[in-house]
């Protein structure tokens, strides 16, 4: 029982089926389905802000350009979808048939090199991970080695961003430009627009968020997590101790680069479309406002922060359709003002000492009247609250 108690605490597994029933029982309950696809177009960028808790959170790293590889992850996913949705059939009024529409008003022939592997739905998912990776890993290796930190290695994510974004935009013809890739209707002939596939891919998306949430966890709760922590608090005592610090800052960043993939692959599926105003610098520093408003040092605050954020726009946006941004930024202030940490803080540091509080209360209250119940065995009635009011009577009286 202490074993399986010092798990629970260890993982924080409390916290975690507390979420995991929000997600999957009240929200499925309690919201229509329009609503719940917005729910799953929010959980795609907690993913984002989960792999920030590890990146930023634990290893110390801030980076503002997480949309990049959450754009990567998503166009990779979006290219299998065009291309599957531009069979000859479907494209036989075009000058050549058989590739995406962009490409044949950019008077494209034939479909780019790169473009083929996008054809295979395993290999996809491969890349929807692994071309993240390789540029988080392109980018970190050639930093970190030459020990750039800090707010430097921020304004370089910034600067990736946007130049990706310029390149994405840039390339029309490859790329379908600032419209971005549109019209994704069918996942291998399954059509992703029902509702039925709304709500598949929503438990989709919820029982990933769940692994990713708990793979965070073990690495946390591991060596690895420690020695990131110890890195971000004490950089150069870890590199003395003969620890390669730039390795496990390389891998950090590679995680939250593959986190976020998965969170644009998932997003194209459950919005139908991708484009490059996911991929710039302003969708970038807002994934860094999700993880700093629902705690940066926490897992499970990350995606109630993602949530409430995005509610919150929805929300605005909708009934102060010309107040929003400015009811959005003192959200973010007044979050940030009132609860440093986050939510996370607020209930670490508030809510959390209360329920102890009542909880060592009701224990000193069950003392008094176990100990009255031993001084005056036959004086105290059968009925529970009268026996506590008669018990602390007594004890009153004994003491006057």
């Amino acid at each position: 029982m202490n074993s399986l108690k010092a798990l629970i605490q260890r993982y924080q597994l409390t916290s975690l089926v507390i979420l995991a029933a929000l997600l999957a029982v009240v929200l499925p309950l309690s919201l229509d389905i329009f609503r719940l696809n917005m729910v799953g177009k929010y959980l795609c960028y907690a993913f984002v802000a989960v792999g920030l808790v590890m990146v930023w959170g634990y290893g110390g790293i801030l980076s503002l350009g997480q949309g990049v590889f959450f754009g990567l992850g998503g166009y990779a996913m979006a290219m299998f979808l065009k291309l599957e949705a531009s069979d000859v059939v479907s494209t036989k009024i075009q000058s050549t048939p058989g590739i995406p529409d962009f490409m044949d008003w950019n008077q494209l022939t034939e479909l780019p090199t790169f473009w083929l592997p996008f054809k295979s739905l395993p290999l996809t998912l491969i890349a929807v991970v692994a071309v993240p990776v390789a540029l988080a890993w392109l980018i970190s290796f050639a930093m970190f080695k030459r020990r750039v930190g800090g707010v430097y290695f921020a304004i370089i994510t910034q600067a990736v961003a946007l130049i990706v974004t310029v390149l994405i935009v840039g390339q029309q013809g490859y790329t379908g430009g600032v419209n971005g890739m549109t019209d994704l209707k069918t996942l291998l002939g399954w059509d992703t627009r029902t509702d039925s596939a709304k709500y598949i891919l929503y438990y989709v998306c919820v029982a990933l968020l769940i692994a990713s949430i708990v793979l965070c966890r073990f690495i946390q709760t591991s060596k690895l997590g420690t020695l990131l922590l110890a890195m971000r608090d004490k950089e150069d005592r870890v590199r003395f101790s003969g620890y390669d610090v730039a390795n496990f800052k390389v891998f950090t960043f590679c995680l939250a680069a593959a986190l976020s993939g998965i969170g644009g692959a998932m997003f194209t599926l459950q919005v139908g479309f991708m484009s490059p105003t996911f991929v710039g610098i302003v969708p970038s520093i807002e994934m860094v406002i999700y993880a700093a408003v629902g705690g940066r040092l926490s897992l499970v605050g990350a995606v109630y922060g993602t949530l409430l954020v995005n509610a919150g726009k929805t929300i605005f946006s909708e009934s102060f359709p010309d107040l929003w941004l400015f009811l959005m930024a003192a959200l973010f202030i007044g979050v940030t003002m009132a609860f440093p940490m986050g939510l996370a803080g607020l209930w670490e540091e508030r809510i959390k000492p209360y329920f102890q509080r009542l909880k060592a209360e009701k224990k000193i209250n069950a003392a008094r009247v176990a100990a009255a119940q031993a001084a005056y065995p036959n004086a105290l009635p059968a009925r529970g609250s009268e026996a506590k009011d008669s018990a602390a009577a007594q004890i009153s009286t004994q003491n006057v």
